[in-house]
């Protein structure tokens, strides 16, 4: 849910497990899962804490022209993106369900009122796509401006646009998000109304990192941040765990069991709940009980979840700021695990992985 994130370099542990790019095959029996009832509370404080806090989702409209006035508007595309993954998967307690709804609305009608402040960031800064990846998942919950669309669409067709230089996760995420923008207007569509203008996700996907399935011992904060947005973008956040190609898929469920080991050793929890999100969205997740119990143990009982170590003090403002991610990762994680959780109470069986 952040594609730059700081790093505090290759985690010590991750030479234990060296086999060539992909090649080697962890021996280690899979791990216990986590109780389910452990992992739906940490999604449930989670929430209690994001909306006594909804106050921090706030936009700076006098921004300095060097921060960005549009600096501010990726916490609120966040939420709308995980608010939208709890009410698509139903295993939200209603007490959930009613907190997120409400902080939903709060906001679209307050910090972006009702729509309106996007269409300026569209306007301040034509080509970015913050204001079109926020934007997108309130569509698709119920919200909707037609200056957003009206602005989005005449943005998209500039050269500048296509021109755009991001990194190919990054590229990855808009290819979904315009298949996912073009969708809405054509549902029953075989393929998404324009989608012959969309570039192919697995042409952006063969850029990427996780594509080429390099030594797993090389993987760094920067690596395991693209890994993880590559998992959500395939998969549709979680939506479709057979989308992952099935030899991403073999790859991941090999190491991800020493990645999670790594990041929990160094207590960088947001990156810990971002891999325990990857192993939901994989075809066969474990719910890896170590992981989850450490996940569970650094959360404060008000349901702050720090980003690393511990929790920090001082203005509350910028406590939310370093705290507000790893908090939406926490009830990302717990969303898609606990619904994973429930699917093997039924004896469904798993998704079949898409072909490599």
């Amino acid at each position: 849910m952040t594609d730059d994130t700081p790093t505090s370099g290759t985690p010590a542990g991750a030479t234990a497990a060296r086999g060539g790019p992909g090649a080697g095959t962890l021996t280690a029996p899979a791990p216990a899962p986590a109780d389910t009832a452990l992992v739906h509370t940490v999604g449930a404080q989670a929430v209690e804490w994001l909306y006594a806090h909804r106050d921090g989702f706030r936009l700076d409209p006098d921004a300095d022209p060097e921060t960005g006035f549009l600096e501010r508007f990726k916490p609120i595309g966040e939420l709308a993106m995980i608010g939208a993954v709890l009410f698509r998967e139903g295993v939200a307690g209603s007490r959930q369900s009613d907190l997120v709804r409400r902080l939903l609305d709060h906001v679209w009608h307050e910090a972006l009122d009702s729509g309106h402040m996007l269409v300026r960031g569209q306007r301040t800064e034509p080509i970015s796509p913050i204001p079109f990846e926020v934007y997108l998942p309130f569509r698709e919950l119920g919200y909707a401006d037609p200056a957003v669309e009206e602005a989005v669409r005449l943005n998209q067709r500039l050269d500048s646009w296509a021109a755009f230089e991001v990194k190919p996760v990054r590229r990855l995420g808009l290819t979904a998000f315009r298949r996912r923008y073009a969708a809405l207007a054509a549902p029953d569509a075989a393929e998404p109304a324009g989608s012959g203008q969309v570039p192919d996700l697995h042409a952006d996907l063969r850029r990427t990192w996780l594509a080429a399935r390099p030594e797993p011992w090389t993987v760094e904060g920067h690596i395991a941040y693209d890994i993880t947005h590559t998992v959500f973008h395939l998969t549709e956040w979680g939506r479709d765990p057979g989308a992952l190609p099935g030899g991403l898929a073999d790859y991941l469920a090999t190491w991800l069991p020493a990645w999670l080991d790594d990041w929990l050793d160094l207590e960088r929890w947001d990156l810990l709940g971002e891999l325990l999100v990857v192993d939901a969205c994989l075809p066969a997740a474990t719910l890896d009980a170590r992981a989850w119990q450490g996940f569970a143990t650094a959360q404060r009982p008000d349901g702050a979840m720090p980003a690393l170590r511990t929790v920090p003090e001082g203005d509350p403002d910028q406590v939310f700021d370093a705290v507000y991610h790893p908090t939406l990762v926490a009830a990302f994680a717990s969303t898609l695990a606990t619904s994973r959780a429930m699917a093997a109470l039924s004896d469904a069986p798993p998704p079949a992985a898409a072909p490599a």
